[in-house]
């Protein structure tokens, strides 16, 4: 292929999704300096949550080596469906479509062992050739860091927003730090951030034990002058309903209130984004 085909196809590409992204009116990358921290699961749970609110939402994964949405929503061994030429996601709800690498796979546990250009491809493909529909809401699911799956949304997604995920320890907080100036150097807004993990209640006597410590993430959002969306505690029902393939909704739990509330703050400070 010669490199002007490339470049006209590339364009051409571009343009299709231009398209499908003028259709979504709020685009939001959750994302993490480091790995464990819950950011699958948060990300899993604001699109749930905001689809049972009455927005019309997209879950996308793009975490190429280590997808879990499908998992955490009940739907491993789901795979992409193809009609025309467009994929087609998978309708979770009425309100709520959902599309993950790990549909690409033959079987759940096989990798994907793909270096960054294919990376970049897969990525672009799930912005222009899926039958995403009119969106209020975007949320794509990137793995840890900051490498080419955020660096691929930063560049192709110019108004998306950065939902940021940390634990409140020290050792996660010093990569926080780093996902916050990458924000910063791509140009990326960061919406703000979310201190997972923070306290474990006692289900027997109810009182709140800092295992992770707490408040770490507040106070690094306040030094970084980024708005601090919210605590969510150490649930063993999350972890329940998530290996079940269940999300934080079919919980009646303290940490669904904590998202909850999580979710108005976010709508609070997104324009437009109000339900009249």
């Amino acid at each position: 292929m010669s490199c002007n085909t490339h470049d006209q196809e590339f364009a051409a590409q571009s343009q299709k999704i231009n398209h499908f992204l003028q259709s979504v009116k709020h685009k939001l990358l959750v994302m993490s300096g480091k790995g464990g921290v819950g950011k699958s699961t948060v990300a899993t749970n604001l699109a749930v949550l905001l689809s049972d609110l009455g927005y019309s939402t997209g879950l996308l994964d793009v975490d190429v080596h280590g997808p879990s949405i499908a998992g955490l929503l009940g739907l491993t061994g789901w795979r992409l469906n193809v009609v025309g030429d467009q994929i087609q996601p998978y309708l979770y709800t009425e309100n709520l479509k959902v599309l993950s690498i790990q549909g690409l796979l033959e079987q759940p546990d096989d990798p994907l062992i793909w270096r960054g250009p294919v990376k970049i491809g897969i990525i672009r493909q799930f912005l222009a050739d899926v039958n995403w529909g009119p969106l209020d809401f975007l949320i794509i699911d990137s793995p840890p860091g900051t490498g080419d799956e955020p660096l691929t949304v930063a560049q192709t997604i110019p108004d998306c927003q950065a939902v940021i995920v940390t634990t409140p320890q020290e050792i996660a907080l010093a990569d926080v730090r780093k996902s916050i100036q990458f924000c910063q150097q791509v140009h990326m807004n960061i919406l703000g951030l979310i201190e997972n993990m923070s306290g474990f209640v006692c289900p027997a006597c109810g009182s709140l034990h800092a295992i992770f410590k707490t408040g770490g993430g507040e106070k690094t959002a306040a030094a970084w002058d980024i708005p601090f969306l919210g605590r969510l505690p150490l649930d063993p029902g999350v972890v329940t309903a998530g290996d079940a393939g269940r999300a934080v909704d079919s919980l009646t739990s303290h940490t669904k209130e904590k998202m909850l509330e999580i979710v108005k703050k976010m709508l609070e400070q997104l324009p437009n984004a109000q339900k009249s």
